[in-house]
């Protein structure tokens, strides 16, 4: 979509004289909301996408909960040498409402946890790339289904792992990553083909933030079920999710299909109005992966290094946050486990509620795409930076920390109507490729810094200290990505994106016509 349409979506007389009469009756007699019937197949598929992200968030993240009742940490440790009274916090004195210390079955050191924490990503950044390419080429129904259920199924094996073998648990770490990897381009391949663009944030907003949802869940329920007595609490947190990954299965394979023209239950109304927004579905199987052309784009370079900033201050909040709050803060399981998933709960708010004034400014005209993109993706990385510096700062006090932290994960969700859907706009045939390169390199991050942060935190009597040293290192790779997407991003459909012929430009107009005519 060209530049001069983001700017000014009112449709001119010069362009309606182009549209054909039958798009002309369709948008002057079909008001949008009658179009699908009572019920938008897209919708549907809104609907499971989101399950299915919160079902692959919840497996991914309950092992942040799970490892502190893994590990023993009953044992009294020494400070480090260089940490005095005043960098350590003290320690509440028990009550009748506090859960009971229960000793670990595993004595792994602080960097053995890390490796654990980070070994989902070395199977995840391997199928991004393969993963959004085969879905252009296949379709992505299948491609997410079966990333999902592969998830679920090395998520039900992880228990024995654990019990077996040390080194036998990060592999089946790393096998659930390599299912789950697929998960984020396939989708990405399936909304370029469903959805029309000026829904896009907001349905971004939508799906996306399932993963938000089902770490909400996740948290506090892993750790109820850590306090359990059956076969030692922990390994239920991983049964559970499994068994609920394998029953969505059953239902996307019969619920959701890979284009609007390929679903035997949608209305005609609805695939009419799809086609017309963003043209119609061909065969792409011929289009070639221009590779070279990739590297060298500039602006799918801001998308990258955006997702990476963003990703790393993620990664640091969402694996290492419970053991933050366990070894510093002193919080016990049930209420490490709360307190860690109300930022997801106010980020997931804070998504959906600044995707759809974001989409409405762009519907009246008030800014333009770019720079929409462009402003709501500094709101989603200098408040949680500067967040992340004051939860540094306010050390020992613990409802402030989470006040901060709660604050500064709303306006995180403003990342969804920043970059998350810029790769469409650079080429929507190849956007689930796009995603798979920038996610792979952004989850890169997923071990990095748990490996990172367990170099710094190399004792296991953790200081403030430290973790002040974590956070700024999270906040300053952040600020300085985001600096780098203003500079440099861009919402102009590519040259190598449609070398054959220029039909998406000629679409452009009827999403336009048909957005203001809603």
């Amino acid at each position: 979509m060209s530049s001069s349409m983001e700017e000014s979506p009112i449709i001119n007389s010069d362009i309606e004289t182009n549209v054909t009469s039958d798009l002309r009756n369709l948008v002057e007699n079909e008001p949008i909301e009658q179009t699908a019937g009572w019920i938008k197949c897209r919708t549907v598929l809104g609907i499971m996408g989101f399950l299915g992200f919160a079902n692959v968030y919840a497996m991914r993240v309950n092992l942040s909960v799970a490892i502190v009742a893994m590990v023993n940490s009953t044992g009294n440790n020494p400070l480090p040498s260089n940490a005095t009274p005043l960098d350590v916090c003290p320690v509440s004195p028990p009550d009748n409402s506090s859960t009971p210390v229960r000793p670990g079955e595993f004595n792994w050191t602080a960097e053995q946890q890390s490796i654990i924490l980070g070994s989902f990503f070395y199977g995840y950044v391997l199928t991004q790339v393969p993963g959004g390419r085969i879905a252009e080429l296949f379709g992505g129904k299948l491609v997410y289904g079966v990333g999902v259920l592969l998830t679920a199924l090395f998520t039900l094996l992880s228990p024995i792992a654990a019990r077996v073998d040390f080194t036998f648990f990060i592999a089946v770490r790393a096998l659930e990553g390599l299912g789950e990897g697929v998960t984020y381009p396939a989708m990405h391949a399936m909304l370029a083909r469903w959805i029309p663009p000026l829904e896009r944030s907001k349905f971004a907003a939508y799906v996306y933030a399932g993963s938000n949802i089902g770490t909400v869940i996740s948290l506090p329920l892993s750790g109820w079920l850590c306090t359990l007595q059956l076969d030692n609490g922990w390994p239920l947190c991983f049964y559970v999710f499994g068994g609920l990954g394998i029953i969505w299965f059953i239902a996307w394979m019969f619920l959701v299909y890979d284009t609007p023209q390929s679903h035997p239950r949608i209305c005609p109304k609805e695939v009419e109005y799809i086609t017309l927004a963003i043209g119609p579905q061909e065969d792409k199987s011929g289009v070639s992966i221009p590779w070279l052309r990739f590297l060298t784009c500039v602006p799918l370079w801001a998308i990258l290094i955006a997702q990476c900033g963003q990703s790393w201050l993620f990664y640091t909040q969402l694996t290492e946050l419970p053991t933050y709050m366990h070894n510093i803060l002193h919080f016990d399981i049930i209420s490490n486990a709360w307190y860690s998933a109300m930022p997801y709960l106010t980020s997931w708010i804070g998504g959906i509620g600044i995707s759809i004034f974001a989409d409405w400014l762009l519907a009246r005209g008030n800014i333009s795409r770019l720079n929409s993109m462009k402003l709501w993706n500094t709101v989603g990385a200098f408040v949680p930076a500067i967040g992340l510096l004051g939860i540094a700062w306010v050390g020992c006090d613990r409802m402030t920390a989470m006040l901060l932290l709660n604050i500064t994960s709303f306006f995180g969700g403003a990342a969804y109507s920043g970059y998350q859907m810029n790769h469409i706009d650079l080429s929507p045939q190849l956007a689930g490729t796009m995603y798979g390169i920038t996610n792979a390199a952004s989850n890169i991050c997923g071990f990095m810094a748990p490996y990172v942060i367990g170099r710094i935190i190399s004792s296991d009597q953790q200081t403030l200290g430290q973790w002040r040293e974590v956070f700024y290192l999270a906040a300053a790779i952040d600020l300085g990505a985001n600096l780098f997407y203003l500079f440099f991003a861009s919402t102009e459909e590519q040259d190598w994106s449609q070398p054959d012929d220029g039909s998406l430009d000629a679409d452009a107009p009827v999403e336009s016509i048909l957005y203001n005519e809603s």
